[in-house]
């Protein structure tokens, strides 16, 4: 089985949605900073990561682990790898997760 690298790639805020619908105050999510990686071991949420980042992608995370690709059908350069995103409406976080060939 393959370890997961997971990789921040980057935070947005969606300001027109965020200040109809959320408090105020809110900005870029603040758990996570770009670049910041985690590995994970293709089932268990690496400490650290958000747990809505987590649901969004754990599906890919294990398919990766366990020798899946190409989930996209031709949207990846690397077929081992995919682009999530988080389910925050108004502030999602994009990551890239791909498999390693350790």
């Amino acid at each position: 089985m393959k370890r997961v690298r997971i990789t921040v790639l980057k935070r947005t805020f969606i300001r027109d949605i965020a200040e109809k619908y959320r408090v105020k105050g809110l900005g870029l999510c603040e758990l996570h900073k770009e670049e910041q990686v985690f590995i994970s071991n293709g089932w268990e949420k690496p400490e650290g990561l958000c747990e809505s980042a987590w649901q969004s992608m754990h599906s890919f995370v294990f398919a990766l682990s366990h020798g899946g690709s190409d989930f996209l059908k031709d949207w990846m350069t690397d077929k081992n790898s995919a682009v999530i995103s988080c389910n925050d409406g108004c502030r999602p976080v994009v990551f890239l997760v791909e498999a390693l060939d350790d």
